[in-house]
């Protein structure tokens, strides 16, 4: 579904601080998987998913999305297909609208804007029963600016702004980093009730070895731009934190 192949990707070329990063890179994921990335920093872990959103741009190498070539598609073109959710809870939200203009621009992401008249009742309510999904009062806060909402509730509102349309690629960069382990515990229940309802092709980078363990079908760590593990269903779901861990610190060394 979504393929990477042969990429190169170099920063700093011809510099003292010269780092090759990907070499002759390979990474593909199957329609509908959920890949947890890890890895350190520096690990390369943010880069794929830049060169997947076409925020960078690789040296040499070929992206495919389905079966359409994305290699030198620009960004604004990819955001139609791939949604991207950031560590920041500020990003992707307007902060000085209220929580129901911000859903109303994201469900019409891609259309022509034009004068229109406000939210029916029936929208209101129907954001209303959205809202309820994540478990975190932002149901009531419909007509509150999005600047006054918690860490948690704005990393939520920015997880369901993100998939209001239909998507091909869920991209999620650390999206649970900065929230209270409350919060990130409800954000990744969210992430995974929308993924499966949605069906949706996710790859999320994180730093927690416990969600990466209990979330999604297949693991991937990552060191210096290579794939160090790669695993997936049964074998997944029998490895234990501490052999993770083991591994984690043994490539590290």
């Amino acid at each position: 579904m979504i393929s990477l192949s042969g990429i190169h990707k170099t920063f700093s070329p011809g510099t003292a601080e010269e780092l090759k990063l990907f070499e002759n890179m390979q990474f593909h994921a199957r329609s509908g998987e959920f890949v947890c990335i890890i890895g350190s920093n520096g690990s390369g872990k943010t880069t794929l998913l830049n060169l997947i959103s076409g925020n960078e741009q690789a040296e040499s190498g070929g992206i495919t999305l389905g079966n359409t070539g994305i290699t030198r598609m620009p960004e604004h073109k990819r955001s139609s297909r791939i949604g991207r959710v950031y560590q920041d809870p500020s990003a992707g939200t307007a902060p000085l609208m209220t929580v129901a203009e911000n859903l109303a621009i994201a469900e019409n992401k891609g259309k022509p804007y034009g004068l229109a008249r406000g939210l029916s009742p029936k929208r209101r309510a129907e954001y209303r029963c959205l809202l309820e999904l994540p478990g975190m009062g932002l149901e009531d806060k419909l007509d509150c600016q999005v600047r006054t909402l918690s860490g948690g509730q704005r990393q939520a509102l920015a997880l369901l702004m993100c998939t209001m349309t239909p998507l091909d690629l869920l991209l999620l960069d650390e999206h649970t980093a900065a929230l209270d382990p409350r919060s990130a515990q409800s954000v990744m229940e969210l992430t995974a009730r929308l993924a499966s309802q949605k069906g949706l092709t996710v790859l999320m980078v994180t730093h927690n070895l416990r969600f990466a363990l209990e979330y999604g079908g297949r693991l991937l760590m990552l060191r210096r731009g290579k794939a160090v593990l790669d695993v997936s269903g049964q074998q997944k779901k029998e490895l234990t934190a501490a052999e993770l861990l083991a591994v984690y610190n043994d490539i590290e060394l």
